[in-house]
């Protein structure tokens, strides 16, 4: 079968879908789009995390003919155009290479994903940054076995504080959250 859906903004067919194919598996190896991770196929780790209409899901719990007609952002779509239109760092990207919070990256997509969702209900909604307990809620189904979380804490009060804010001219220099 035959699956269109609008894909980081951009309008993307993938033929001869078979029936019991995810969504992971029809980003990642019909479309090209190899950021979602593939690590556990059961919704257990988090990497594979994308915004189907706006709502995060596991794309490795979805079934691909699900996603016919709707938009899907994966983690390459969180990029943000510069002055001179090329895409760059959206402010939670950088802000976890700021924080040191990317290790292995086999989390990171997934962690990205969930951050840009939480920020987007609190500090873009006016509700403020989010509390730490609010962090680790958020990002309770991500599992990540190199940075200990504390980083990727850093990294999201970080991205909170520049979306509320507005990222320093220039920002921090890499690796250096503060």
């Amino acid at each position: 079968m035959r699956v269109t859906m609008t894909v980081n903004g951009h309008r993307m067919d993938a033929d001869d879908v078979w029936e019991g194919e995810s969504l992971l598996y029809v980003l990642r190896e019909r479309l090209g789009l190899a950021g979602s991770k593939n690590a556990c196929e059961q919704g257990e780790c988090g990497s594979c995390t994308v915004f189907l209409d706006e709502v995060t899901v596991c794309a490795c719990l979805v079934a691909a003919g699900q996603a016919h007609g709707r938009s899907v952002r994966t983690v390459e779509g969180l990029a943000e155009a510069g002055a001179d239109g090329a895409p760059g760092l959206s402010d939670v990207q950088e802000a976890f290479v700021a924080a040191g919070a990317v290790q292995c990256g086999f989390c990171t997509p997934g962690l990205l994903v969930q951050t840009e969702d939480l920020l987007r209900r609190t500090v873009a909604a006016g509700a403020g940054a989010p509390s730490d307990a609010e962090i680790r809620e958020a990002l309770a189904g991500n599992l990540c076995r190199c940075t200990g979380y504390e980083a990727v804490i850093e990294a999201v009060r970080l991205a909170a504080e520049w979306t509320e804010r507005g990222r320093p001219a220039g920002g921090p220099a890499r690796g250096e959250a503060r």
